[in-house]
């Protein structure tokens, strides 16, 4: 069932505590959209914000794909792989649902520096390298809060130059053969080059101490708002694995659709991530780039039925690091291989023929006019992982996209050989990222 109205999902009573701590086994933040720190959403129609989001969208999958392009021609691998941990503690935050232009959808507010300043940053499961913006500004661009001032951090420390530190990272240099100084380039033109640091950032009231940072003096692109991105790939320098020995080298979240409920989105880190009621598929390895969670997809059934042509073939991953499927928090819309997203596309409208069409917006092709409707039924669309059937919700796949009761098949075809799950995919499933158990979980009932 699908109802053109409100829906909204509960979200877990996640505790925090008062005074500030460096072995806090909990740490809470909210996630927000872009949507909401975005200047161009103050005065804009739903429409117009959903194009916006679209937009963002198409250069968000070029960024991947490029990134995907640029691996497997040059062969760039990298390792990640920690000890087992000693003991693992628990934090979470709350997401904020991120508009910026290819920067990704979510955002956190995170202290940085001692005494903690608090930011504006991009959770990112497509990249690695945390960085945030810093005085003095070769060029900066507009962000919502002041530019972090290293020098006004107590705990604020230049990474050597030769250092196991810097040589983690694919693209590096030297300053007076001294400072560690890094790069980082996004596929859509975007780039980041600064400073390679460690520093302690805040979630909350919980420290997490020495973590890789880059202060970027040289920011250009489409981070809008944001003051720096937080990576929670699979690399070696990325978030969840730097802090591996303390939290595990597992995170959850649970993304919200903002524009039906006032319920925050959050993100977990640490041992409570890990839902007991979900489905889990193994993580699959990119042997030539090892950012990306890439799960094993072999059909998908629509109305009950198992679609004819769409076989694990269409979406393999090649020894080359080519084709696959990645579970993305930063993409919106789900991506498919274009022979899939076909064969997808005309069981659903089959599915749904009685129905009343409605002309195609943006990138969707198949759009229904649901207005004066209060509820209709539309074909059940679950995707078949491997060890793991998800069956989504109707307000997953059809999503309204005007205030005039337009709903579109919010999925689409791409002619890369990557295919993406997106995050409108994901609302309200509370998704774990386990990497200690290397595994992708899904649980329906997670966030409530």
């Amino acid at each position: 069932m699908v109802t053109p109205q409100s829906l909204s999902w509960t979200t877990p009573v996640i505790p925090t505590s008062d005074s500030e701590s460096d072995s806090e086994t909990t740490l809470s933040v909210d996630l927000h959209h872009v949507d909401n720190l975005s200047p161009a959403a103050l005065n804009s129609t739903p429409e117009a914000l959903f194009k916006l989001r679209l937009q963002r969208d198409g250069v968000r999958v070029l960024t991947l794909t490029n990134m995907v392009a640029v691996n497997t021609q040059t062969n760039v691998s990298g390792g990640g792989r920690h000890a087992r941990p000693r003991r693992a503690g628990d934090f979470s935050s709350s997401v904020t649902s991120g508009l910026a232009q290819g920067s990704g959808e979510y955002f956190t507010r995170l202290g940085i520096g001692t005494p903690a300043k608090y930011f504006y940053m991009v959770l990112d499961t497509g990249s690695d390298v945390a960085w945030i913006q810093c005085l003095p500004c070769q060029k900066c661009y507009t962000q919502a809060d002041r530019v972090f001032d290293p020098a006004k951090s107590s705990t604020f420390s230049s990474v050597a130059c030769g250092s196991p530190l810097c040589r983690r990272l694919d693209s590096s240099g030297c300053r007076n053969r001294k400072k560690c100084l890094y790069q980082v380039s996004y596929g859509d033109g975007s780039f980041t080059v600064g400073e390679f640091s460690t520093e302690t950032l805040t979630f909350r009231r919980t420290r997490v101490k020495n973590v890789a940072l880059g202060c970027g003096h040289d920011n250009e692109g489409l981070f809008i708002g944001a003051a720096g991105l937080l990576g929670l790939g699979r690399g070696k320098l990325s978030f969840p694995i730097q802090t591996g020995r303390r939290f595990g080298r597992k995170f959850s979240y649970c993304l919200v659709d903002r524009s039906a409920s006032s319920k925050p989105s959050w993100i977990i880190f640490g041992q409570s991530s890990v839902s007991r009621n979900g489905v889990f598929t193994p993580l699959l390895t990119n042997p030539k780039l090892d950012t990306f969670y890439y799960v094993g997809l072999n059909g998908i059934s629509v109305g009950g039925v198992r679609v004819p042509g769409i076989t694990a073939s269409l979406f393999r991953l090649d020894r080359n690091g080519n084709g696959g499927v990645i579970v993305d928090s930063g993409t919106s819309v789900t991506r498919l291989t274009q022979p899939a997203y076909i064969a997808l596309r005309n069981a659903f409208r089959t599915g749904a023929s009685n129905l009343k069409r409605a002309p195609d917006f943006s990138l969707f092709d198949t759009c229904f006019d649901l207005s004066g409707k209060t509820v209709v039924k539309v074909p059940m669309v679950v995707l078949h992982f491997t060890n793991a059937d998800v069956s989504l919700p109707a307000s997953n796949y059809l999503i309204p996209v005007d205030t005039d009761g337009r709903f579109c098949f919010a999925f689409a075809g791409t002619t890369s050989g990557l295919s993406i799950i997106g995050n409108i995919q994901q609302q309200g499933f509370r998704v774990v990222f386990d990497l200690e158990s290397s595994r992708v979980g899904f649980s329906p009932r997670g966030c409530a």
